[in-house]
């Protein structure tokens, strides 16, 4: 199959996927079905419950504000050491041993996400005043180019969500953000966000009540009435933008059940919530 033919594939794992064996296996083997049924794969990975774990046993204690995490310049040493360290190199050997041929880097190797330090900025829940958030950076653009090279070679590339700003400075970056920054610089045509819940639920109590797809007409309506709440919010609000960015369509799923990813790619409706144009 022709670079041009391929489907590609944008997928978000969250650190806690690898803390869990069965959702560790489950990825592994939903990235390889997808690799073999003709499509090109681009992962990227946070590492917010290693980062914590080493920082306790540095004897530093995470600070979160509004619930997003202050860098400092020693956080940003024991991110990195988590991010780019513990979970790439374990990401990147869960595929290898499954047979997927992987490659792990980070967002300063090839220039690949470049940075800017986030200004302060005043948070809702925090107070009047703005916060600093230390050595966080927003992504300013994705070196597309690179990312099309590796795919050519079959390889899938493993991304650990650094980003860096050109006199080299080095930025702890959200995940969520810098994964919808590349699916709409390479225009995938699937971006799948892995959550461990896995989907939206009227009530998470009931797994009968999952949501099967969400377009942008829908979405509005269950955000006023409280069905998509918290976090999730901008989460589907920024999966919605994408879709006139030439993604084609975007699925919050987990990875434990193998053949989920595939399930998702086919219309089955059987795992997650898909989020698409309205028909």
């Amino acid at each position: 199959m022709g670079e041009q033919s391929s489907p590609l594939a944008v997928i978000k794992v969250g650190g806690d996927v690898l803390l869990d064996p069965a959702e560790k296996q489950g990825l592994a083997s939903n990235v390889k079905s997808l690799q073999e049924h003709g499509w090109q794969v681009v992962l990227l990975h946070g590492g917010g419950p290693q980062t914590n774990r080493l920082q306790e046993q540095l004897g530093m204690t995470p600070v979160k504000v509004a619930g997003r995490r202050v860098t400092s310049e020693d956080d940003l040493t024991v991110v990195k050491q988590a991010i780019a360290g513990e979970v790439n190199v374990d990401l990147t050997s869960l595929l290898q041993s499954v047979g997927v041929n992987a490659f792990g880097f980070h967002g300063a190797s090839g220039r690949l996400v470049e940075a800017v330090k986030r200004p302060p900025r005043v948070m809702s829940g925090a107070g009047p005043d703005p916060v600093d958030f230390g050595e966080v950076g927003d992504v300013t653009s994705i070196n597309g180019a690179l990312l099309s090279g590796i795919l050519s070679l079959g390889i899938v590339p493993v991304i650990a969500t650094l980003g860096m700003e050109s006199s080299g400075r080095i930025f702890n970056i959200n995940a969520d953000t810098t994964v919808v920054q590349i699916a709409k610089a390479l225009k995938a045509d699937l971006l799948l966000l892995t959550t461990q819940v896995g989907a939206v639920f009227e009530d998470l109590a009931k797994p009968e009540t999952r949501i099967e797809s969400i377009t942008p007409k829908s979405a509005s309506s269950l955000i006023e009435s409280g069905i998509i709440q918290g976090g999730m919010i901008p989460k589907v609000e920024e999966a919605i933008t994408l879709l006139d960015e030439g993604v084609g369509s975007i699925a919050i799923v987990s990875g434990r059940e193998p053949g989920a990813f595939m399930s998702v790619v086919q219309h089955q409706g059987k795992y997650g919530t898909v989020i698409h144009k309205d028909n």
